[in-house]
């Protein structure tokens, strides 16, 4: 995090080729801990989400290189997919890779995709596409729109459905799951640190949010399958947000006003 304070300024407009490696075992006293704060069963079978918050040093270091072409702090997350190609196991030794692919338009700004990967004994077994905005003048002024709170202001916004689960969220979970991740953006953490960036009130994790709504699908979950969710508005701390799922869509939402905050699939 030091080292994001540290890079502010705009390094060129290209993607660096390289790609971060390392080997992980999985720590079962953090994966419990992470399963508490997120609201899975404790097993031997890694929750979805999981492999994301071993690979994010790799991910840190990769977005803070002297190469990168944006500053880490100003970067918007506005979309992540996973696919889970077989049961990971807690046992498993896990050789993981990230790189930064496809810089392209988006009509904000400019986005991008940081690609993670694991291997068991060479067998890919998870794979995780995380999607990130940087504001600002677009080359084309077109993209595909997602995330980033569009249509915020709700003229186009469909009703929200009835919530399945209504989760109270706590004004602490920004640091707990800071805590079990290893994500300390200022962002997340205080009311006073996230004025500096612009939000009134600390925000949740959006892959918080998307680990929570994977916890309340255990047991409906595939043992091969792809998550994909898109971050909408920002939930802010503390909070009280309606969880709905109906065949392969579920979807997070602001009890009191309806706003979305995430929708996704499972396929």
């Amino acid at each position: 995090m030091l080292r994001a304070l540290a890079t502010v300024t705009h390094r060129g407009d290209s993607l660096p080729a390289a790609e971060g490696h390392r080997e992980v075992t999985v720590d079962r006293g953090a994966l419990a801990a992470y399963a508490r704060v997120c609201g899975f069963r404790v097993s031997d079978a890694l929750p979805a989400t999981y492999p994301h918050v071993l690979s994010f040093p790799l991910q840190m270091d990769l977005l803070t290189r002297s190469d990168f072409p944006f500053p880490v702090l100003g970067l918007v997350h506005i979309a992540n997919r996973i696919t889970v190609h077989r049961p990971v196991l807690a046992s498993e030794a896990l050789s993981l890779t990230v790189r930064a692919v496809d810089l392209r338009p988006h009509d904000k700004g400019r986005q991008f995709d940081v690609v993670s990967e694991a291997r068991v004994d060479g067998e890919l077994v998870w794979q995780d596409w995380s999607t990130y905005l940087r504001k600002g003048g677009s080359d084309s002024g077109s993209g595909d729109g997602a995330g980033a709170g569009d249509r915020a202001g709700g003229v186009d916004r469909p009703e929200a459905p009835r919530p399945g689960a209504v989760w109270q969220v706590p004004g602490d979970i920004g640091r707990r799951y800071a805590a079990v991740s290893g994500d300390a953006n200022p962002i997340h953490l205080y009311a006073l640190t996230a004025r500096v960036f612009g939000f009134r009130k600390a925000i949740a994790h959006g892959m918080w949010t998307k680990a929570r709504c994977l916890a309340a699908l255990e047991g409906r979950l595939p043992e091969a399958y792809t998550v994909d969710v898109r971050f909408k508005l920002p939930v802010l701390l503390p909070a009280k947000v309606g969880f709905s799922a109906e065949g392969g869509e579920f979807a997070v939402h602001d009890v009191r006003t309806g706003r979305p905050h995430l929708s996704g699939t499972v396929s």
